[in-house]
């Protein structure tokens, strides 16, 4: 066994399952693959929300983002901010004699309720000069003697201010990094395969293999320093690509991300079909470190650790479901959707339906979307039209074994109607025990009309409100 037992979280921005060991072979990345064949490989790996501030804070909470409260992202004028309230990977840690720090990317807030020890934040992409400040945290927690808790935070390979561009520009942090030919990209099927497509995959891609080289940099200096055989060390995403269909919806291609996981004496190289929640990062990490919980968490985190599982190759019948939540991107990008995954289905309950889908703003600006927007034709987005992307209904219903792009709707087909009413129940089930604001009935909160209903209140039992029967009664 360890004699400490540390923990070393490497988030990457905006990657989706674009790796060699998640089996896409025009991308090259030796270093996550080694990764992947000491660990343990999670196939079916779930953020709850395709948003960078939102995500983080599942995974540093183990709550979905309607329970701790970062609805959206936490910079500019956008500042959403998780509750005070709430217990964090962080504060929990630090509590608990851990040394924590995080380096680059921090998105979430207020630093009051994520009290890193040592914060060195900074939207660098140069993955050597992170490389030396974990080198340097690693060194300085040795000459401490506390166990430790570093998460770093890549900026890559989000996209950057220019349009079409990842930040390979900048010649001091991106010569090192191979090249891509737009040709010889995979164009994955939930996008358009024109050239604007094609030129930024391949600048995507070189952005991956960034984030690959800073990884391999970061695990040499772990095993330099004599620390990797007492750390856990945690690779994941937190939302899908920055293109369209993905990030920003909780289409697969949005929320089934990366999570490769090296438990020391506990890895193989197995690929694990379990369906797993970034809710149960956290209780993974306090497990791993022995954290006794000596005043319950409130909301309580209905996460569970994946150590238990983590050799696991066939599918746990207990591991079957997974929820997740999403309400705004930016402060403009209003658009609740909350979600129910199964190994077969996936169910969406658009609460806002009446409203247009919105774009991101650096969806918006994108070349990849200039291109599909004007290509000759009917507007397709891969296979999804342009109408259906926009105009979404207060329910979809996917069998993702026949149709993994999630582009034929089942919720109307009478054929389905059994398996609909079965996950909007299990979702409402969810809903109420998470006690989700966004449960409306006639176009109002249930939660927020709890008082009112137990007055006497009653509330008809559809979705929406319906102007063309605004009774209450018959």
């Amino acid at each position: 066994m360890p004699s400490k037992r540390n923990v070393l979280l490497v988030i990457a921005d905006d990657l989706g399952r674009s790796l060699s060991c998640y089996g896409e072979k025009a991308v090259k990345t030796p270093n996550l693959d080694s990764l992947a064949k000491e660990g343990t490989v999670f196939d079916n790996a779930f953020a709850s929300t395709a948003s960078c501030s939102g995500s983080r804070s599942v995974i540093y909470t183990g709550l979905h983002t309607h329970e701790n409260g970062q609805y959206g992202l936490n910079h500019y004028t956008h500042h959403f901010m998780t509750f005070d309230h709430v217990q964090t990977a962080p504060g929990l840690l630090r509590s608990h004699g851990y040394r924590t720090g995080i380096i680059g990317k921090i998105h979430v807030g207020p630093l009051s309720v994520y009290p890193w020890e040592v914060v060195v934040e900074s939207p660098s992409r140069d993955v050597n000069w992170v490389a030396q400040q974990a080198s340097s945290f690693f060194h300085e927690a040795k000459d401490d003697g506390r166990p430790f808790f570093l998460t770093v935070g890549y900026m890559d390979p989000h996209r950057d201010h220019t349009r079409g561009g990842f930040g390979n520009g900048d010649r001091q942090v991106s010569s090192e990094d191979a090249s891509y030919d737009p040709e010889t990209v995979t164009v994955p099927n939930f996008l358009s395969d024109i050239s604007e497509v094609r030129q930024e995959l391949a600048e995507y891609y070189r952005a991956i293999g960034r984030v690959d080289r800073g990884f391999g940099m970061i695990m040499e200096s772990l095993k330099e320093q004599g620390l990797l055989e007492d750390t856990l060390v945690i690779f994941m995403s937190d939302n899908g690509p920055p293109f369209l269909n993905s990030k920003t919806t909780l289409y697969d291609a949005g929320i089934r991300l990366p999570l490769i996981i090296r438990q020391p004496g506990n890895g193989n190289g197995s690929k694990n079909p379990n369906m797993v929640s970034f809710i149960d990062i956290l209780p993974t990490i306090l497990d791993w470190t022995g954290y006794q919980e000596s005043q319950a968490a409130e909301p309580r985190r209905r996460g569970r650790s994946l150590l238990p599982i983590m050799t696991e190759t066939i599918m746990n019948d207990s591991w079957t479901r997974v929820f997740g939540s999403h309400t705004f991107h930016e402060i403009t990008n209003y658009y609740p959707t909350r979600f129910l995954r199964t190994s077969r289905y996936k169910y969406h309950r658009n609460i806002a339906w009446k409203l247009d889908f919105p774009f991101s703003t650096d969806l918006y600006a994108s070349l990849s979307w200039e291109g599909i927007r004007n290509a000759p034709g009917p507007v397709m987005i891969g296979n999804r039209p342009l109408k259906a992307y926009i105009e979404r209904p207060a329910e979809e219903l996917y069998d993702l074994i026949n149709d993994s792009t999630e582009t034929t709707n089942l919720a109307p087909d009478p054929a389905h109607r059994e398996v609909l009413n079965i996950l909007r129940t299990e979702l409402e089930a969810w809903q109420i025990e998470t006690k989700d604001p966004w449960l409306f009935r006639d176009g109002v909160s249930l939660l927020e009309m709890g008082g009112h209903i137990k007055s006497g209140l009653k509330i008809p039992d559809r979705f929406d409100f319906d102007v063309s029967v605004p009774r209450s009664k018959p």
